[in-house]
């Protein structure tokens, strides 16, 4: 079975943790939701809690077959600047490891130095992010290489989706999809 891990940090999206951690699971795909400090219940930026089922320091990029980091700048800031995060990005990309990054997201995985050429997400954080490649608004979701990037909370089911497909295959995806009325992505 797969593996995603999904770290969560103080001020994280709610609805676009949700709607991967949901759209996963619905696909079989194992999710280890994390949690970058001792309190095991994180508070998103909009006031929903969610509680992890491990903490980041526990988790080691060899069990993962992919991270996912979703985005809200509270939650974006921390994971940029968590050790174990960081670290753990960098190992996967290493080891050619998928990774994705919704939102603000992809901020974090600059900071780590694994953001490929080509890369999407929230207007206006490209600009914190002062690298070339940004696409835009042209399409939802961007993959380059290893990395998969999507642009915000309104793109989040059609983000998970394309992890599914990825991770799971086209029959899958396609299933989901429709089942989730998702024609629009």
């Amino acid at each position: 079975m797969a593996r995603v891990l999904v770290p969560l940090a103080k001020g994280f999206e709610e609805i676009e943790a949700v709607s991967i951690m949901d759209v996963l699971r619905r696909a079989e795909i194992e999710v280890v939701v994390a949690s970058l400090d001792a309190e095991m219940l994180v508070e998103g930026a909009n006031g929903i809690v969610i509680q992890a089922n491990s903490k980041i320091d526990e988790v080691t990029s060899a069990e993962l077959d992919m991270i996912v980091l979703p985005g809200g700048w509270g939650g974006t800031y921390i994971l940029a600047d968590d050790a174990n995060v960081q670290r753990l990005l960098k190992e996967m990309d290493n080891a050619g490891q998928n990774i994705a990054a919704i939102c603000a997201a992809p901020f974090a995985l600059n900071k780590a130095g694994v953001l490929k050429e080509r890369y999407t997400c929230y207007p206006s954080v490209e600009e914190e992010i002062q690298k070339d490649g940004y696409v835009g608004d042209k399409t939802m979701v961007v993959e380059d290489a290893n990395v998969m990037t999507s642009r915000g909370p309104a793109t989040a089911i059609c983000f998970a989706l394309e992890i599914v497909k990825k991770l799971k295959g086209e029959q899958m995806y396609s299933s989901l999809k429709s089942g989730l009325l998702a024609s629009y992505c």
